[in-house]
């Protein structure tokens, strides 16, 4: 049985564990962490497992290369493998830095977050839960799909700032995630690096970047 690690029980998290438990062509084992009990108490009927807890300190104390979950959800209102690499790393190594001042100008419908982040989308409109990533067309507007958000991303040319992209697959409709030796590979890319970077999650559609230094 796939286990699934989601962190974060909050709107989320709930509903990637609501579909995860439903579909039947997999048995999936879930665990949700959360630091908000009330939150995780919705999760019981759901048959989850539930942590309550840090997610960012339980991904970096329970997981190691050889012991963890086939996938790991992201469902919290930070960038989660940033933090876990900086974790992992050590917050002296891997330390945050401003991001380019004109990076607004290279990526599409740019948000900046409120923790040297920015949030990027092909999408000017909220899509639907219930998404299925088509390789073709858009499922809200039918025009030909834009080039992956994951691989933009990863080509985006900043003077002495390399970007470092992990890459969300999806799970099922609005649910995505990444496989732990994928964050270990991240981190593995980030580790080999001096200077500055750029540390971003993708998908297909959309992604968030954070901005770093590697001492």
């Amino acid at each position: 049985m796939a286990q699934v690690w989601i962190i974060g029980s909050g709107r989320f998290g709930l509903r990637a564990a609501r579909f995860l438990r439903k579909d039947k062509s997999r048995r999936m084992d879930v665990i949700l962490v959360d630091q908000d009990r009330q939150s995780l108490e919705k999760a019981g009927s759901l048959g989850c497992t539930t942590v309550a807890g840090d997610g960012i300190d339980f991904l970096f104390k329970e997981m190691t290369r050889t012991r963890g979950p086939d996938w790991v959800v992201p469902a919290v209102p930070v960038h989660l493998a940033w933090e876990w690499c900086r974790l992992t790393l050590g917050i002296d190594r891997l330390q945050t830095h401003p991001l380019p001042d004109d990076i607004n100008n290279c990526v599409p419908h740019p948000m900046r977050g409120t923790d040297n982040q920015v949030y990027v989308s092909h999408a000017d409109f909220l899509c639907p839960p219930n998404c299925c990533e088509p390789d073709d067309k858009c499922t809200v507007t039918g025009q030909p799909r834009k080039k992956d958000m994951f691989r933009l991303i990863a080509e985006l040319n900043f003077p002495n700032m390399l970007p470092f992209v992990i890459q969300s697959r999806q799970l099922g409709p609005g649910v995505g995630g990444y496989k732990p030796a994928d964050l270990y590979g991240l981190m593995d890319r980030i580790s080999g690096h001096t200077g500055h970077c750029l540390v971003a999650t993708a998908c297909r559609c959309h992604g968030v970047i954070s901005g770093g230094v590697v001492k």
